[in-house]
This record gives C-alpha cells, structure tokens and sequence, in this order.
C-alpha cells in the first residue's frame, strides 16, 4: 500500500474509535484501542478496503452483517471508501458496548472510586448507591453505542429524550453482568420508557409492542404509540430478558383486569 493509504487508514481508525495503530508495509494497518479489545486489520486496494476483524467480540460479526453484509469465513467484511468510517465507527461503538467490555469498564471505575472512598463508608448505602450511579452511566453509555444513540423504537436521535431501560431491573438482576448486559433492555423515548419500566408495555419475540389492556388506544395515539410500533431489531439474546420482562407485564396486566371487576 502507498504511504497515502496508510495515512487514510490511520486516520480514519483514529477519527472512529482506534486510537492505536500498526503499520504493515505488506498487507495494511492493524487498528486497536485502549477503549475496547477489538483489533482489526485494514487493507486498500484501488479505493476498496478489505477489514478483517483480528480481535474482537464473539457476535460483532453478526451485528455488523446487519448494516454491511455477511463477512467472509475470516471474519473480514469489504467497504467502499464511504463506507470505511461508518463501518470503523460502528466497529467501535459495538466493541464498547458487548459483553464484556461495559462490565470492565464498571469495575475498573468502581475500584478507582472507591480507593476514595473513607473506609467507614464501604459496604454501607454510600457504597451501594456508587455502584448504582456508575453502574447505571455505564449502562446507558452501553445502549447509547449499541443502538447508535437512537431510540430502539422510533429511531429518535435526541439524547435528551432517551433513557436506558432495563427489561430486567437492576435490583432483580443475579450479578453485574446481567445488570450491565446491553442485550439486558433498549435505548427508549421517555414516554415508552415510562411505560416499559411499569410493564404497562412489552415486546413479543419478534420485536412487536405489546400494550397493557388498560392503557387507552386513543391517549397513546396522541403520542404516537399504536400497535404498530416495534423494535428496529431484535437479537436471540435479547429473549430471556423480554420474556421475564413480559411474565411481569402479563401477570401486571391481569391484577388491573382482577381489580376491575
């Protein structure tokens, strides 16, 4: 490759999430990053570029097939040079947010934070609730990468509208790596969110909504939810999550009817 090639490739890795680069005279640049584990290795040729992922998650892959095709059996996946910092953007943001890189994230912070912390005040509710706030930042930092930074629903772009929810709250979750687990909720708009954490909505396995019977059709519709909205996507691990979250939803929604009558 020229020595402008390289320039390209480095640059565009570094604009995209990979601060760290290895020039190979013969065969491309490999990009990393202190940010994530993912380490991929990029090669031009007459302005296609031809990525192979070296390092990194066990369904990045997947994910990424989603916007950009099904990669060959190396791993390697071919862009045009518009597609080269999309495709290295994405790469990054997922590598953030997959399992486990959200929960190393968490843990490296809360050693750092509580190291600060007055020995009187650990395993006391000061404890807990710093492990909540970072474990909750790092949450939403997780789903903000992974749903790249739109509603899982609407596609809303406004961060200021969107929050992280969990289908499997916090508290009900056996340990750190379901409660960090991205596949563990969706990136919502405020008033989905509203609803999603009262189980007055859910989704069935193939991303539809599913409303709670005692939600009025014509109130929502004012605010644009109908039976029409689903999730923009919907991967297999996302399921043991919905459907604990939808037993809460049914069981929830059958206690209002009970209640009625």
């Amino acid at each position: 490759m020229s020595l402008l090639q390289t320039t390209l490739i480095t640059k565009a890795g570094y604009d995209s999430g990979f601060e760290n680069h290895q020039e190979l005279p013969s065969s491309g640049v490999v990009l990393s990053s202190a940010r994530h584990s993912s380490r991929v290795q990029v090669a031009s040729d007459e302005g296609v570029y031809r990525i192979q992922l070296l390092q990194a998650p066990a369904n990045l892959p997947a994910e990424l097939a989603r916007e950009f095709g099904n990669p060959a059996v190396d791993n390697s996946f071919v862009c045009s040079s518009e597609q080269l910092y999309p495709f290295l953007q994405r790469t990054a943001a997922l590598s953030r947010a997959l399992p486990n890189q959200a929960v190393t994230d968490y843990q490296q912070s809360i050693a750092n934070e509580l190291e600060h912390l007055p020995d009187h005040l650990h395993d006391t509710e000061v404890e807990r609730v710093v492990r909540q706030r970072i474990g909750q930042d790092r949450y939403r930092n997780a789903l903000l990468d992974y749903w790249g930074g739109a509603c899982s629903v609407t596609g809303i772009v406004l961060p200021e509208l969107l929050r992280s929810s969990h289908a499997k709250p916090w508290a009900d979750c056996a340990n750190d790596a379901e409660r960090l687990d991205v596949f563990n909720g969706f990136l919502l708009c405020a008033h989905l969110d509203a609803l999603f954490d009262r189980f007055m909505i859910s989704f069935n396995d193939n991303g539809k909504i599913l409303l709670s019977d005692q939600l009025c059709k014509d109130s929502l519709a004012t605010i644009g939810i109908t039976e029409a909205l689903h999730l923009r996507w919907l991967d297999a691990k996302h399921l043991p999550y919905l459907e604990w979250h939808r037993k809460q939803f049914e069981e929830s929604n059958a206690a209002l009817s009970e209640l009625e009558q």
